[in-house]
């Protein structure tokens, strides 16, 4: 023991009904991860140069032709449902979540009452509590508006790319920009790209035909994504597990099949990487 220190004696008492130390409860605190600092304000331009921002740019460039032909094909149902055109073109901007507009048109269409649309586009994005709660260390440190709208700008494949590449690594905070600015520069690209797609799709809908199959473009688009993302048999089978949970759910109302084969998904992602992490840590 160094000079100067002394051994604080461990103390006993009752912790729902088993007999702990004050010395394991120590351990026990300290191998809680410490969440990085809050920011005092955020330097936008130092995000912008930030190399993970050209990073975050690149790696969504790469899927962003499949996503825009998805948007494509959104604007257009939208447009060709009947509703007025600066509606669709507001819903295209402002929701930003393509199976919500879906889902949220027809009931518009055939006159239910708000609160049944509203209950409706918030179950099919019920997923996205799932994705706001895996990405709540790099987003914490941020003051409230700056949450809020990461919040809106958060959408599946800059999600997923973000959790691929920074979901192990430290909490962002002002020392540590790297996820952050890997984020913006994924969202920035596809909130543009998807956006612009969907308002064409909206004012164009009249000149684009439906021959052109653009909506299968995108599903195998994503598709590929997801083989791409699948690296390693853990992820593989979670995404196996969560297309059957889908499939066998699809008949649930709201699509809230979507948020069970999400949930799915991760319980089975996340036992997988225990049931690893475990086996490593025996064979040490």
């Amino acid at each position: 023991m160094p000079h100067g220190l002394t051994a604080a004696k461990p103390r006993l008492w009752l912790d729902n009904g088993r007999v702990t130390s004050s010395t394991e409860t120590a351990d026990h605190c300290d191998a809680r991860p410490e969440l990085a600092p809050r920011f005092a304000s955020l330097d936008w331009s130092a995000l912008w140069r930030h190399p993970e921002r050209a990073q975050g740019t690149r790696e969504m460039v790469r899927v962003m032709p499949g996503l825009m032909a998805w948007a494509l094909v959104t604007g257009m149902v939208m447009a060709k449902s009947g509703l007025p055109t600066w509606v669709a073109a507001l819903m295209a901007v402002s929701v930003f979540a393509a199976s919500a507009q879906l889902s949220a048109v027809p009931l518009l269409l055939a006159g239910a009452p708000l609160w049944v649309i509203w209950l409706t586009a918030a179950c099919v994005n019920l997923r996205f509590t799932i994705f706001s709660a895996q990405m709540r260390k790099h987003m914490v440190a941020l003051p409230l508006r700056w949450r809020l709208l990461a919040g809106y700008l958060t959408a599946d494949v800059p999600y997923v790319l973000t959790v691929q590449r920074h979901g192990d690594a430290p909490p962002a905070g002002p020392d540590n920009l790297a996820p952050l600015a890997y984020f913006l520069g994924g969202v920035v690209v596809n909130w543009t790209g998807w956006s612009l797609s969907a308002l064409a799709g909206v004012w164009f809908a009249a000149w684009i035909p439906a021959s052109w199959g653009l909506g299968f473009a995108g599903a195998l688009a994503l598709l590929a994504l997801l083989v791409n993302l699948s690296k390693d048999g853990r992820t593989f089978a979670a995404a196996v597990v969560a297309g059957a949970a889908a499939t066998a759910l699809f008949g649930l109302p709201y699509k809230l099949y979507i948020v069970a084969a999400v949930a799915v998904g991760v319980v089975v992602g996340l036992t997988l990487d225990g049931w690893s992490r475990a086996r490593q840590e025996g064979d040490l």
